[in-house]
């Protein structure tokens, strides 16, 4: 199974069938994330995931609602036929205590929402069809200190997330515990791998600097002593143009500590650049 579907099984599992308060705010959590048809006073429920089905089904089941499933292609169509039930489930105290909220949290995301696998990317979603809807939820979550963005697409608006942290927090938020340490183990996991490709990426890139740099000044002191020039430079540049043709793998902070007395990497740099403006001189 797929990441997002661990953290729907989890949160499916959770024994609350019989918390009445819960599932009628989880029911209303799904609600949120379709436009509700109340043709004849009843609500319509569409979703094209049957996973999400078996755990709606429960809470209908469990609150005592009567509902009739149709399939329609690959779409599961739900008619909840009103009573007191759904009638206080759409009258619910949208400022209720924060477990109810985060429980509400939990049913839209039950409903559209997905989280992609922490090894491959950091995106969780969750869509829904009317602005205002989102935004309710956008603002739970803000409120829990889960921050995500909101986008607008197809007639449809996505509240989406692309930040590790905050999509372990939003977990964290709806109760899916296991996939919080699964997912914090992951990423753990991908920050070092990214951590030492960052200092290998780097090391290669200085060690491809410092070979680079070291063919040039090579090529200058060859240079030189083809042209018969070498004797004109002075001492302590001879020593440096002899050390560099013996060493050319050494980094210039290496060559320095060769010298008596040893040089600093500037001190060597400095050196070098006499050789090179010696050097282009003579190719003039």
């Amino acid at each position: 199974m797929s990441f997002s579907s661990d953290v729907k099984e989890e949160l499916s599992q959770v024994n609350n069938l019989k918390d009445k308060e819960a599932l009628k705010a989880e029911f209303l959590g799904y609600l949120l994330t379709w436009k509700m048809n109340n043709e004849n006073g009843n609500i319509e429920f569409l979703t094209e995931n049957e996973f999400n089905v078996e755990r709606f089904y429960k809470i209908l089941f469990n609150l005592g609602l009567n509902y009739e499933p149709e399939t329609y292609g690959k779409y599961f169509k739900t008619t909840i036929f009103q009573n007191e039930i759904t009638n206080e489930v759409l009258g619910m105290d949208l400022n209720a205590k924060t477990e109810i909220l985060r429980t509400i949290v939990k049913g839209a995301f039950m409903s559209t929402g997905s989280v992609n696998n922490p090894e491959k990317q950091y995106h969780l979603e969750i869509s829904f069809i009317e602005k205002k809807n989102a935004e309710y939820i956008l603002n739970i979550c803000k409120t829990n200190g889960v921050n995500l963005k909101i986008l607008e697409s197809k007639n449809k608006y996505i509240l989406y997330i692309k930040e590790g942290e905050e999509i372990s927090k939003f977990l964290a938020l709806i109760g899916a515990n296991k996939a919080v340490m699964k997912f914090e183990d992951i990423r753990a996991e991908r920050e070092i791998k990214n951590n030492v490709n960052r200092k290998v990426n780097c090391e290669t890139a200085n060690l491809n600097k410092t070979i680079n740099a070291s063919v040039n000044q090579i090529n200058d002191i060859k240079l030189i002593q083809n042209l018969k020039k070498f004797e004109e430079l002075s001492e302590d540049l001879k020593v440096m143009a002899l050390l560099r043709l013996e060493y050319p793998d050494l980094s210039l902070k290496e060559l320095g500590e060769l010298l008596e007395p040893p040089l600093g990497k500037s001190g060597v740099n400095h050196r070098l650049k006499k050789i090179h403006e010696f050097a282009e001189e003579l190719r003039r």
